[in-house]
């Protein structure tokens, strides 16, 4: 019996069987808590009519099926538009095949940058002025550095608070912020859809939601109503935060240092690394080595 199974399925047939099962796997991760969930349950459900059509020979019924799937090919990438962007990005920085992400994040236990991020945004919450704060992980934002005013000026707390400054011209917009620099300020950020189940969140938090669900980066929302502080991370909002150092110890788990963040920390980024291993004189250049007089 395994005899005549192995006749006919070989080690390529395994291969294809296992890489399509990966896939579906990280397909269905990709549109996990979205609307292209439902979307894709409607497609399914019309399959399955269309199906059903076709055993009882439902001629009519089929004809006209089959046109609405033909145009729902078409409309598909349409439809699938956000998915499909966020996901060409992670392909394009090696983000899904994620292996070991969450030991090198839990070693940070300090970062000055981070630090002046979290005071600055918990002196604006007690004074209720808003804010937008973005911070640059592996995804460029160069585009968005573009929509507003270039700083490239040195991360502090007293520049945060005179950009948020309500009577300052940048402080509508979103600030970028990359390692210990303020690269622009005034930036204009997508707007994520408004969902059914989710609560009700004012602009800057539908800008911050647009940004992490095409990008990478970490932003921190300053409420000006409530001055509730949130984090927004892969197109999710987390709870308010109160404290300065929770507030610290919840960036410091979501963002990356400079090093970090061209360290191999995925699957594609590992094998490349291996094949291709980095030239001993850069190493050396990284890690110089001490002078003894």
């Amino acid at each position: 019996m395994l005899s005549s199974i192995f006749n006919y399925v070989g080690i390529t047939d395994v291969i294809d069987v296992l890489a399509t099962s990966v896939l579906i796997y990280y397909f269905l991760l990709l549109i996990r808590g979205t609307r292209a969930v439902q979307i894709l349950i409607g497609v399914l459900v019309l399959l399955a009519i269309m199906g059903m059509a076709n055993l009882f020979h439902l001629y009519l019924m089929a004809t006209i099926l089959d046109l609405l799937a033909a145009v729902g090919l078409v409309s598909l990438p349409i439809i699938f538009q956000p998915e499909l962007r966020r996901a060409l990005e992670q392909l394009g920085r090696g983000g899904f095949f994620r292996m070991g992400m969450e030991s090198i994040e839990s070693k940070r236990t300090q970062d000055p940058a981070i630090a002046v991020l979290a005071e600055a945004a918990l002196l604006l919450s007690r004074s209720r002025v808003g804010a937008l704060i973005v911070i640059e992980q592996q995804s460029g934002l160069k585009d968005f550095v573009e929509s507003g005013t270039a700083l490239d000026a040195r991360l502090s707390i007293e520049l945060l608070l005179a950009i948020f400054n309500t009577r300052s011209p940048l402080h509508d917009g979103a600030v970028l912020v990359r390692g210990a620099t303020v690269e622009a300020a005034g930036c204009f950020l997508p707007l994520a859809e408004p969902r059914i189940d989710e609560r009700r969140v004012g602009t800057r938090h539908r800008a911050a939601l647009g940004l992490t669900e095409q990008t990478d980066a970490v932003v921190i929302v300053v409420s000006e109503e409530s001055g509730t502080i949130t984090i927004a991370r892969n197109g999710k909002l987390t709870r308010p935060v109160e404290e300065e150092q929770r507030l610290l110890r919840m960036l410091l788990a979501m963002t990356r240092g400079p090093r970090e963040r061209r360290a191999p920390t995925d699957f594609v980024t590992q094998l490349r690394s291996r094949i291709f291993p980095p030239n001993r004189q850069e190493s050396r250049a990284d890690h110089p080595q001490e002078l003894h007089t």
